[in-house]
């Protein structure tokens, strides 16, 4: 799979949030080339303030060594909030990919100061 595959695959995840009422923001997290855990976020679902779609994802990715996280790299449609932003450092994912920032930025200046490599798609 391709970087737009797994893109793709965090937007069908958000879009399931969506058909249920939720907020759609999704996630993935991949190693190696696959997916090993997808999210999306379950906020209003669930009624529960954390479970968003990045906490979703590692949640479905089951445990992981630390070594394993350390190779991911986690998928998101929207960037990060400081929460989420602080599980990817605390599980020291290296690269964050987001699909659009335009309408929600908080924590990639964090993120980059920390040595994730963010990158931003925006549709482009």
């Amino acid at each position: 799979m391709r970087n737009d595959s797994f893109m793709n695959a965090a937007i069908a995840e958000a879009e399931l949030g969506l058909k249920e009422g939720g907020i759609p923001i999704g996630s993935v997290l991949v190693y190696n080339n696959e997916i090993i855990g997808r999210g999306y976020n379950r906020r209003v679902q669930k009624g529960n303030a954390i479970l968003h779609g990045e906490m979703d994802a590692l949640e479905n990715a089951g445990h992981q060594a630390a070594a394993v996280y350390r190779q991911c790299t986690i998928y998101t449609t929207l960037s990060p909030c400081s929460m989420c932003s602080g599980v990817i450092l605390l599980y020291e994912i290296p690269p964050v990919v987001i699909g659009e920032n335009t309408t929600f930025m908080v924590e990639e200046d964090l993120l980059r100061s920390k040595g994730v490599e963010t990158t931003v798609i925006n549709d482009q």
